[in-house]
This record gives C-alpha cells, sequence and structure tokens, in this order.
C-alpha cells in the first residue's frame, strides 16, 4: 500500500501509469496474438454497447466450455438459466434464436412464431464470417449489433436475468431480462422443446 501512495505522490506519476498501461497492452496483444482462446474484440463491442446505454451486467470467467450444457456446468449454473444462441434461416434470411441451454428449437414452432414459410438450422460455413472473432457456438445474443431478426423462447422472457457467451468459450454476461429486452427487441414466442 506504501508504494502506491508513493507513485499518487511522484511527481512522474503520471508517466509512470501511462507506461503501466502501455505495458498491459503490448501484453494483451502479444496474448492474443499467440493464438489464446480470449476473444477480446466482440466482448468489447458488447460491453461498450452495454455501456453506452447503461445497462449495468456483469461479466464472469469459467473453464473453458465449448457446449451451452458444458458452460452451465462450468459456471454452476442451470441449464435452464443460461440462454444460448442457435443460429437459424427464416425463410432463407439468417437469424437468431435463443433458447435455454437445456431445451432445443422446435423448428415447427419457430416457424410459426416468424409466419414463415420454412425454416431451417444454418450451416456453420453460412455465419461465421457474420461474427469475427466470435467462437462458433459462442455468438451473444444480440441480432441487433448485425441487422438480424431475434426470436427469444418465452421460457427465457419468464426470468429475471439472461445469461449468455460473451463471444468466447470461457466467458459469460449476465444482466437484466427487461434491459435485454429494450436493447435488442426481440420477438418473444415458444419455439422450443426439452432436450
Amino acid at each position: 500500500m506504501a508504494n502506491l501512495f508513493y507513485l499518487a505522490k511522484h511527481p512522474h506519476s503520471f508517466i509512470i501509469i501511462e507506461a503501466i498501461k502501455q505495458l498491459q497492452i503490448t501484453l494483451l496483444i502479444l496474448y492474443v496474438a499467440r493464438g489464446r482462446e480470449e476473444v477480446v474484440m466482440p466482448v468489447n463491442r458488447l460491453k461498450e454497447f452495454l455501456d453506452t446505454n447503461n445497462i449495468k451486467y456483469i461479466s464472469s470467467f469459467h473453464s473453458n466450455a465449448y457446449t451451452a450444457q458444458e458452460v452451465a456446468a462450468s459456471a454452476h449454473i442451470p441449464g435452464r438459466k443460461i440462454a444460448k444462441t442457435v443460429m437459424v434461416k427464416i425463410d432463407d434470411k439468417m437469424a437468431m434464436a435463443v433458447l435455454s441451454a437445456s431445451d432445443k428449437v422446435d423448428f415447427t414452432l419457430l416457424k410459426k412464431a416468424a409466419g414463415a414459410s420454412k425454416t431451417e438450422l444454418a450451416n456453420e460455413n453460412e455465419f461465421a464470417d457474420l461474427f469475427p472473432g466470435c467462437h462458433i457456438g459462442a455468438i451473444p445474443p444480440f441480432g441487433n449489433l448485425y441487422d438480424m431478426q431475434v426470436i427469444v423462447d418465452e421460457k427465457l422472457s419468464d426470468q429475471n436475468e439472461i445469461v449468455f457467451n460473451a463471444g468466447s468459450y470461457t466467458e459469460l454476461i449476465t444482466l437484466h431480462y427487461e434491459d435485454f429486452k429494450s436493447l435488442v427487441k426481440p420477438c418473444v414466442a415458444n419455439i422450443s422443446i426439452e432436450d
């Protein structure tokens, strides 16, 4: 503590603090450049969007997990409380279906909810380039940031909070569902069946 006090009183403290910041940025760039699994850009874009809109959220980390159920187990959260984003095509247009980790999309219900003539699961090759920097399977449910329709399962809309991947296999974001709803403006419907 004495060292921090000394640093604050030191006449060149601004220069020292700026040097520390530059070192942190350099280390971060090296960390990402070495192929680590951290995804910095999408997470920062999402957090900036939330901060700009004065949304309170919690960012939490867990060990690597690749499926929504693995994320739930790794984060010690029930699967019904974790929201997963499933990329779908509605009348050949890319969209997001958002539902509990423990459920799966019912395409008949999705078609009815969207008022579409055709719905199907999107192939990873069809959407991977739409989310640069995001890991496949960890796309946050903010279709509004990508000019994409979002349909949320009504079971998620009944919860106070929504917890979802932040673009990486190791980070979750938690925020009030009402805040999510006001930002994303999703269509809410029954689109799932239990897995």
